[in-house]
């Protein structure tokens, strides 16, 4: 591996040929490089090669790295792309841009409760387990639009789309994204403001290709970025 503003070239490059085999822009793809276990001197190595979203999984790494005075004063958008419980959401409430990992209505609920104190807006997405696996978080297909229903009623905060990690056979995971996408145009047909659900967040370092093929809005790259952890 090279340093990390090499081997994001590489990833930014990667992802513009996959983009124009799928017959996309580029630019409908967001790259989230995935920082957890990463130090702050990465994260600012990937910032000042311009890069602007990251994304953790654990709250108090992600904690951490808010307070480092090597991130301070800098403009970057946090993803939190972990699961997260209940418990642990008035931590990162106001401090990401979106949250990715919820696959509970209670959880959803948590977080109106505490955006509404704070009055502010916050961006979710729900995380569906599509390869079925009972080692993956995530909700059932079936079960996908009554809990959806649920939390389209809460206040200050904004389902925008869907979230997965699929199989390692990436025959197998191509599949899985078509089915999150299918998912996401049912959802959209009973949803009150469809335009909202936009998001499909899928793909990592080693099936980003065939998410993008699949409509994959943003992609969660960590190792081909940093390196191995």
């Amino acid at each position: 591996m090279g340093n990390v503003a090499e081997n994001l070239s590489v990833v930014r490059d990667q992802v513009a040929s996959a983009c124009l085999k799928a017959g996309r822009r580029a630019d409908e793809v967001r790259l989230i490089a995935v920082s957890k276990t990463k130090s702050a001197e990465a994260v600012r190595e990937a910032w000042d090669a311009g890069h602007r979203d990251f994304g953790e999984s654990y709250v108090q790494e992600f904690l951490e790295k808010l307070e480092d005075p090597l991130l301070a004063g800098i403009q970057l958008s946090w993803h939190f792309i972990g699961h997260l419980q209940s418990n642990k959401v008035r931590q990162v409430t106001g401090k990401v841009a979106m949250i990715h990992g919820i696959d509970k209505v209670s959880t959803v609920e948590e977080l109106s409760k505490r955006a509404i104190q704070q009055d502010i807006l916050m961006d979710y997405l729900l995380e569906v387990n599509v390869s079925r696996e009972s080692s993956k978080y995530g909700l059932d297909s079936s079960s996908l639009i009554q809990a959806a229903e649920s939390c389209f009623r809460l206040p200050n905060v904004r389902l925008r789309g869907l979230m997965t990690i699929a199989s390692p056979d990436q025959d197998q995971a191509r599949r899985e994204f078509a089915e999150l996408r299918e998912n996401l145009e049912s959802l959209r047909r009973t949803a009150p403001d469809p335009a909202l659900l936009s998001e499909l967040s899928m793909g990592m370092s080693q099936d980003f290709e065939e998410a993008i093929l699949e409509g994959a809005t943003m992609i969660r790259i960590g190792t081909a970025i940093f390196g191995w952890r």
